[in-house]
């Protein structure tokens, strides 16, 4: 079984891109989602971050988003000693998850595949391209922000064209192409190389 990436920057349609592969019938890991589940559940990772962010990190035994984005955003070092944390934890997370898969390929869909060295445990990557001014738009509709606050987090991701070009199918989502036909034909694509396999 081939294990692939699905990558892009903040609003470029990764979600969407999975959604369709999850139509076609693969398995979608979904790294944010499992992340925010380890966080909350994995005992030794818990420890890990009360002991960089304090007890009050958590509430009810579960993490306290918003006070930990806070101090993050403020501190890019903190940023760091947490994914130095929880990106092993949810590639780890996401490798078990991909050996109880039984279809010819699974995907892991995720944010910041290469800046988290995830690529080195996938066979193939897709990237989800989207021209800037349209990933603003749809982050400021779907998150509630301000044009400045995306363009924080944008500025925080690798570069889209530097990301893109590490990839070795690209989907373009620009809502001038279609999205499915693209979709489908990368799909043909990873199905002939697992048949080679």
């Amino acid at each position: 079984m081939l294990k692939i990436g699905l990558t892009g920057g903040i609003g470029g349609g990764k979600s969407t891109v999975a959604k369709v592969f999850e139509v076609l019938g693969m398995p979608v890991y979904y790294a944010d989602d499992a992340a925010k589940k380890l966080m909350n559940e994995e005992g030794p990772l818990k420890q890990q971050i009360q002991k960089i962010f304090g007890a009050t990190a958590y509430r009810n035994g579960q993490l306290d988003r918003k006070y930990v984005a806070d101090i993050v955003f403020k501190k890019p070092d903190k940023l760091q000693l947490l994914n130095a944390l929880v990106h092993p934890a949810t590639i780890n997370d996401a490798q078990k998850w991909m050996q109880r898969q039984r279809t010819s390929y699974a995907i892991k869909e995720a944010a910041l595949i290469f800046e988290s060295g995830a690529q080195q445990k996938l066979d193939y990557v897709i990237g989800v391209f989207a021209p800037t001014p349209l990933r603003i738009q749809r982050t400021m509709q779907r998150d509630g922000i301000t044009e400045e606050e995306v363009i924080a987090r944008i500025n925080k991701q690798l570069d889209e064209n530097s990301k893109m070009q590490l990839c070795d199918f690209v989907i373009i989502n620009d809502e001038k192409q279609l999205l499915i036909p693209q979709v489908v034909e990368v799909h043909k694509k990873i199905t002939a190389l697992t048949n080679k396999k």
